[in-house]
């Protein structure tokens, strides 16, 4: 009797636990669907009121983390969890977070300086953290890039602060950095001529500053000549390989001949 007493007393206990599991995976995935609706409202109230797209991703991921805390926190209470007793296992986690990944307060400061001192904002192609891509997402630990191969990478924020950050965006345009091989032979000028009437004529390369055909430097083959037309950030990729085109053009069009190395044997 006892036995069965006893098996009953369990499997009554058994389907009490699984109701309450069950209620709490009903109230998380309420609660997080509230907090993600919740939260694309804020974004959206923000983003009407003109702030700033970066500042607007930045409160919407800390008010979407500070909202599941607090749904974690109901959840338990759900499951007669005290107050002090969530509290102090909050502390434990901190703790062990603390204690496993060191950087967590670097990372998360890291971000509020990047959110305030702005080196770069959300939609800027940068190079930042060892990655060279378009900023996505400015968030709590970490930053979203889309690499130029379409690969979306995330970096820890303090590796990104703690770094040198280029913005290619911030600057109306900049400037393309090609060379050009020439012959011995060649009359450097021409070249220099014919190249820049060239290169005005390649879409969005920009007059004002013109583009820049100097000689660069010398090597056995001939003059080498820096190639730099300036053009505006949107269209960077599209003149970077024009130009190259052009210049094989070019120098066939005018029969250059081929840069060849010159070496002089001498029997002493």
């Amino acid at each position: 009797m006892e036995t069965n007493s006893m098996m009953q007393y369990l499997s009554t206990q058994a389907v009490a636990l699984g109701l309450k599991v069950l209620g709490a995976i009903v109230i998380w995935i309420i609660g997080v669907w509230l907090i993600r609706f919740g939260t694309n409202l804020l974004r959206k109230a923000l983003a009407a009121k003109q702030i700033d797209t970066t500042l607007v991703s930045y409160i919407g991921s800390g008010v979407s983390v500070l909202l599941k805390i607090i749904l974690i926190i109901a959840i338990f209470g759900y499951f007669g969890v005290q107050t002090t007793s969530i509290a102090a296992l909050l502390a434990g986690i901190g703790l062990a977070v603390g204690t496993m990944w060191g950087g967590l307060l670097g990372n998360l400061s890291a971000g509020a300086f990047l959110v305030f001192l702005r080196p770069f904002k959300v939609g800027d192609f940068v190079s930042a953290g060892d990655v060279i891509g378009t900023v996505k997402e400015i968030g709590l630990l970490a930053t979203a890039i889309d690499s130029m191969d379409n690969i979306r990478t995330f970096v820890g924020n303090s590796k990104i602060f703690s770094g040198n950050i280029q913005n290619f965006t911030i600057n109306p345009y900049r400037r393309v950095d090609l060379k050009a091989q020439l012959n011995h032979g060649v009359n450097h000028l021409e070249a220099i001529r014919l190249l820049k009437e060239h290169l005005s004529k390649i879409p969005h390369v920009l007059t004002d500053p013109a583009p820049d055909v100097e000689i660069l430097e010398f090597n056995l083959a001939g003059p080498v000549l820096a190639v730099r037309p300036y053009v505006h950030n949107d269209y960077y990729w599209q003149v970077y390989f024009d130009t190259n085109r052009i210049i094989r053009e070019t120098f066939g069009e005018a029969n250059f001949p081929i840069p060849e190395q010159h070496l002089a044997v001498r029997n002493i």
